[in-house]
């Protein structure tokens, strides 16, 4: 049976949440591989409306095991605040596996992130903030504290007096802030611990189990691949791999193992926090698209930067990620506009160029080139059935799948699950 990869194909918010939800609907289990609680994925489905940052989309599956796989770090407080609050709505979260080998968001990582933030002044980041990127600077620098400590108290009490001196040097000597408590920080994070302990395990063996007995295995990738530390735009980037090789090692996976890779692409392009973006609209278009869509975080509420498909990165996303199939969200967004543009090339330094750039500063200086297509100004929300899109739907669709080079399967047309074109089935 296939194991299937979801993956943000732009700068995230691509609404990969409803489709996980959709397709979790055949699967077994739904595992969530990389990033943080800086993560939002928005489902829209029978129990409501809800904006899950560490329990994976899957969780309202009848029948999957939802995964909290060695490549998310994990702020036990949050996922804790987030089972509450799915419970109380009447979603069962006992299926609810969590990998002994994922590391925690500690304290000292959000205070950090906070000041760091503030001492970059005008080059800030834009990061959420959530302590995420100190607890992936931890990891790699051997320093963090994983949810298998949580289960012997004595090693955790090692670990964290080992790492808290240093932190707290730099808290009060750097920042001139308040030192933590150690005994404070144990004794919360104990309680975490008791809490979460029915649910830590080697998800890596649950996932090899699964699929050694034919089940469905879906990979939920958070941010996108444009945030990537390697390929996006560094520094205005995550703090793990969003790609497909990173579902590999967020989850324990051989990359043999992966059968598909789906890309899931939004019919414009957003972005939030710092950082270049060549299609981005600072006009009456891109306020347009931002209310229409309601296009602000789900993690920070942060008014989403909105502007036109931008195909010379999306051709680049496929090309790293090996997309077999492409999924086309919030296509309804564009049901207004008379005119629709697609950037299929940028001009630098007064010559065009096809490829995405490496560098931060030679991408701010790209400007679009521009296609023009015609819209569709009617409704789409209620078809579902892609021969009955408007002709020029069809032909904006046709003319993505062209500049992406991957065939559409799935096409978005609101944000409730049934509000969803299947095309070509991806299981």
């Amino acid at each position: 049976m296939p194991v299937i990869a979801v993956i943000g194909a732009q700068w995230g918010d691509e609404g990969k949440g409803k489709i996980v939800d959709l397709l979790a609907e055949q699967a077994d289990v739904v595992m969530r591989f990389s990033g943080g609680d800086n993560a939002g994925h928005t489902v829209v489905n029978q129990f409501g409306e809800f904006g899950l940052h560490l329990v994976p989309s899957g969780i309202f599956s009848a029948k999957a095991t939802s995964v909290i796989g060695n490549g998310v770090v994990i702020n036990p407080r949050v996922l804790l605040n987030e089972l509450d609050t799915l419970r109380k709505r009447g979603v069962d979260t006992s299926r609810l596996s969590i990998s002994d080998r994922a590391h925690l968001v500690m304290p000292y990582h959000i205070l950090l992130d906070g000041l760091e933030e503030e001492a970059r002044g005008g080059k800030a980041i834009g990061t959420t903030r959530k302590g995420i990127g100190p607890a992936f600077a931890d990891k790699i620098a051997r320093l963090g504290i994983r949810t298998c400590d949580l289960l012997d108290r004595d090693i955790f009490r090692e670990r964290l007096h080992a790492v808290l001196n240093g932190k707290n040097a730099i808290l009060t000597r750097v920042y001139d802030a308040d030192p933590l408590s150690e005994d404070e920080v144990f004794q919360e994070y104990c309680r975490y611990g008791e809490i979460l302990a029915p649910h830590i395990c080697d998800t890596s063996l649950l996932l090899e189990k699964a699929i050694n007995d034919g089940k469905y295995i879906m990979l939920e990738g958070a941010q996108g691949t444009l945030l990537d530390p390697d390929f996006g735009t560094y520094p205005y980037a995550t703090s793990s791999s969003p790609m497909a090789g990173g579902g590999c090692l967020g989850a324990g996976l051989g990359p043999t193992r992966i059968d598909r890779v789906l890309g899931i692409f939004k019919a414009y392009c957003t972005r939030v926090g710092g950082g270049p973006m060549p299609t981005e609209l600072k006009d009456e278009i891109g306020d347009s698209i931002r209310e229409v869509a309601h296009e602000y975080g789900t993690t920070t509420g942060r008014p989403r930067r909105c502007g036109w498909f931008d195909a010379v990165a999306a051709r680049f996303s496929a090309r790293v990620n090996g997309f077999t199939r492409a999924i086309i969200t919030r296509l309804d967004v564009l049901d207004a506009l008379p005119t629709l543009k697609i950037c299929t090339g940028y001009e630098l330094d007064g010559e065009k160029i096809d490829y995405f750039p490496a560098g931060t500063s030679t991408l701010e200086k790209c400007q679009p080139v521009y296609e023009e297509l015609p819209g569709w100004q009617s409704p789409i929300r209620e078809i579902r059935d892609f021969e009955q899109l408007p002709a020029q739907a069809r032909q904006y669709l046709s003319r993505l799948e062209e500049l992406i080079a991957c065939p559409i399967s799935i096409i978005s047309v609101g944000m409730r699950r049934e509000q969803t074109i299947v095309k070509q089935p991806v299981w």
